[in-house]
């Protein structure tokens, strides 16, 4: 991926040397992708303020996310799935939307009502969805109940959101804010905006008949495991005293390709949350006002969220079932002889010497 120019990329964002080894990382990437195409799409049933509900899923690939194509996100290796160039036009984007619904005809039973829209950028930035692309999808899923927007705080305005809005749909922006903890966010993320952005953001969204679904990382790089643990913790109950929440997404990090977490990963600085810990985190903020969830992606595998190997499925299924059910017993059948080891980590590993284990 050619490295970008100071004059189309923003500036002043973010942290230079990160910005500067994750370009260089990314600029790595010999893959090419059909812009006619969209990146992934899959049936699901999701957790939604009107119960669970079967949904369609659209990755769309766009000319990439501004941010990562500046640096950007340390765990982030999604603007390496976009089309060189950092364009797509509208007709190639239409034509992405109309595979994804010949997608949902032969796998759907019946049709959802639930459509997640992502770009693994910001569905709302203009520079990488044109206001004709927005409208066209807004007009092609107005008979759906609801909708999810990725963007980024930047581009959630009033007038784009009436897009949908206006045709009745129920919609919910989906903000990667990562952390609460601006410090966290800034540092371990390489996310340039304040969590006062984010709760500007909200307020936007909530004036215009929106709702947000907040994602958060679970142990960014340079965290140990009991740091993350507490910020998440911490992050879920600050972001669910916001009225706009109704949805919170922990995501536990995975090491994905073209990215700082996996040259940390190679030398041994980095590994991916235990399951146990999102097993912790659920349980213990149950009485929040809002919806968490997870889907620990790749969980079981080196790169994605693990605990020993023998108990990976089974504790990824409570994580299933409490995302449905929202009921913490879930989780006392999924016990195993390696907690123990993941407490002993929780207890004794400490940020500038970890990990501590496999």
């Amino acid at each position: 991926m050619s490295e970008p120019s100071p004059e189309v990329y923003e500036q002043g964002k973010g942290m230079d040397a990160h910005n500067q080894v994750m370009r260089e990382i990314r600029g790595r990437k010999d893959e090419q992708y059909d812009p006619r195409e969209p990146t992934r799409v899959w049936i699901d049933e999701d957790n939604t303020p009107d119960g669970v509900v079967d949904s369609l899923t659209i990755i769309l690939n766009t000319g990439g996310c501004r941010w990562a194509r500046a640096g950007g996100c340390t765990m982030c290796g999604y603007v390496a799935e976009s089309v060189e160039g950092g364009t797509v036009p509208h007709d190639a984007l239409v034509e992405q939307v109309e595979a994804a619904l010949d997608h949902e005809r032969e796998h759907a039973e019946g049709t959802p009502d639930l459509v997640k829209i992502y770009t693994s950028g910001s569905f709302l930035d203009e520079r990488e969805v044109p206001a004709e692309t927005r409208e066209f999808v807004a007009e092609t899923f107005a008979d759906r109940e609801r909708i999810v927007l990725e963007s980024l705080p930047d581009f959630v305005e009033a007038g784009k959101l009436a897009d949908f809005t206006d045709r009745g749909l129920a919609v919910d922006v989906a903000v990667g804010l990562e952390t609460a903890t601006d410090r966290v966010r800034h540092d371990c993320v390489n996310k340039y905006f304040d969590y006062e952005d984010f709760v500007d953001a909200a307020e936007t969204a909530a004036e215009a008949g929106a709702g947000v679904k907040a994602y958060l990382l679970l142990k960014p790089p340079f965290l140990s495991e009991a740091e993350a643990v507490t910020d998440m913790k911490r992050s879920i109950r600050r972001v669910a005293d916001l009225d706009a929440i109704h949805t919170i997404s922990m995501n536990p990090t995975n090491v994905q390709r073209y990215t700082m977490v996996d040259e940390l990963y190679f030398r041994d600085g980095y590994r991916p949350p235990w399951l146990w810990s999102v097993a912790e985190i659920l349980r213990d903020t149950t009485d929040v006002d809002a919806i968490v969830v997870s889907d620990p992606v790749g969980h079981g595998s080196d790169r994605g969220p693990h605990n020993c190997g023998e108990c990976d499925d089974r504790v990824h299924r409570a994580i299933e079932d409490f995302d449905r059910r929202q009921d913490p017993s879930v989780f006392e059948q999924a016990s195993c002889e390696c907690e123990d080891t993941w407490t002993a980590v929780m207890d004794r590993e400490r940020s500038y010497g970890m990990p501590l284990a496999e």
